[in-house]
């Protein structure tokens, strides 16, 4: 199925752009800028086309990844030029403007499915994630979308556009304004936040991380999500008087409308202990990575970078609050806390059986004639980093003295220095290394 996505060299646009290219779709990309959108599309395995019309006219489903103030624009461009039995989709921050204007252009036999993706192009699966769909009408297309989605083990959500663009005045609109605010006082106040964290909490750490993604996005974005909703401006006004009433209630000392406030707050909420349960899992899990690392020092971890994939095993050396340094070969490299998650030992292991060459080493040695070869196998094929132990020869008689019998293993390792273990543990069994 060729799919073209409009405006997919940049943010949600390439990334759906790479993910549905994994998926083996035929993907072909478009861009205003010819220059950038071939660099683009050869750097994604993808085609690219700077005619939105074309790009239309010749896919099965057509994906408007544009800004959401050139959405109308590049609708009116597109739908005449799609042909019978397309989809056309948008994954625009706001939904009714989009889904009524897509009714109204679209050919007959032309189908259109309003879409929300509820997360940024920093994501690496669709796994978990919430997608929310606005139909107009639930048709074939919408049976097709929401199964790829569910097969995807996305969380679906389906509602109407007036819906959506409400609960985004919330769940976007709100926040967004509220924890700009918030960066833009903590400038205005000339504080030093990496100096603030030291003197921080847990739970004050995790809100200047939520607040830092979101104020890393894309500022036009963020500036069309408080412009472009319909609910917005009500939003904002709750807000801000919100905020001057208990400024004034804190100014005249007024401790029981300050109290009644917040706790009528808690309660509106609701379920405050399972919100609670959650944060204090976000925290454990930030605090647990750093347990495991400190207690790492000096032995090999494997670890990858969460934006590029790229993975580093290595030993590590020393720990500081915001990096680490990694022994890798003969070299030291240093990498930035945040930006990495630690491989437990069987996706280190797997890892290194994917991309490490391995090594094979004959071990003879003398045992007791009432060893078990096989048993030695097994347990030897036990320690870390050994791939296979298999036996090779067996041998009884001159110069081996009586009773005993000479061993040799030929032994699989990915790393040479496992050999002095393996040698250990024969000698453990009693052996003598021949």
């Amino acid at each position: 199925m060729k799919i073209a996505i409009i405006g997919g060299t940049r943010g949600l646009g390439k990334w759906i752009a790479r993910y549905l290219k994994v998926k083996k779709f035929e993907i072909v990309i478009t861009s205003r800028d010819s220059a950038s959108g071939s660099k683009i599309a050869r750097k994604i395995g993808v085609e690219y086309c700077q005619d939105n019309k074309k790009a239309a006219s010749q896919s099965k489903v057509v994906i408007i990844a544009v800004p959401i103030e050139h959405t109308e624009y590049v609708l009116r461009e597109v739908a005449p030029s799609m042909k019978k039995g397309s989809l056309l989709m948008d994954v625009t921050s706001v939904k009714e403007m989009p889904s009524y204007l897509m009714q109204e252009l679209i050919k007959e036999g032309v189908d259109f499915l309003p879409t929300h993706p509820m997360f940024g192009p920093r994501i690496r699966s669709l796994e978990g994630q919430v997608v929310v769909l606005t139909p107009l009408q639930k048709n074939e297309w919408f049976r097709r979308v929401l199964n790829f989605l569910e097969d995807e083990k996305v969380r679906v959500l389906v509602t109407t556009p007036e819906k959506h663009d409400e609960m985004m005045s919330v769940v976007q609109v709100l926040t967004h304004f509220a924890y700009i605010s918030i960066a833009s006082t903590i400038e205005q106040m000339e504080v030093d936040v990496k100096e603030s964290r030291k003197f921080a909490s847990p739970i004050y750490n995790l809100m200047v991380d939520t607040i830092s993604r979101i104020v890393a996005q894309n500022p036009y974005l963020a500036y069309s999500i408080q412009t472009q909703n319909h609910y917005a401006d009500k939003a904002r006004s709750a807000f801000i008087k919100t905020v001057q009433d208990l400024e004034k209630d804190l100014n005249v000392k007024n401790q029981d409308k300050f109290v009644e406030a917040m706790s009528s707050a808690a309660k509106n909420l609701n379920d405050l202990e399972a919100a609670l349960g959650r944060s204090d899992k976000a925290i454990s899990a930030l605090n647990q990575e750093i347990i495991i690392l400190k207690k790492s020092i000096g032995k090999e971890v494997g670890l990858r970078h969460i934006y590029s994939g790229k993975v580093h095993i290595g030993i590590l050396k020393s720990l500081e609050p915001d990096f680490l340094i990694l022994k890798t070969g003969k070299r030291n490299i240093r990498l930035k806390i945040a930006n990495i998650e630690v491989l437990n030992s069987s996706q280190r292991w797997n890892w290194k059986m994917n991309n490490v060459e391995s090594r094979e080493y004959d071990i003879s040695a003398v045992f007791s004639n009432s060893s078990n070869s096989k048993v030695i196998c097994s347990v030897l094929e036990r320690l870390d980093g050994i791939i296979q132990v298999r036996i090779l020869d067996t041998y009884h008689g001159p110069p081996i003295n009586e009773g005993m019998v000479s061993m040799t293993f030929r032994i699989k390792v990915l790393d040479s220095t496992k050999i002095k273990e393996v040698e250990k543990l024969m000698k453990g069994f009693g052996a003598k290394i021949r």
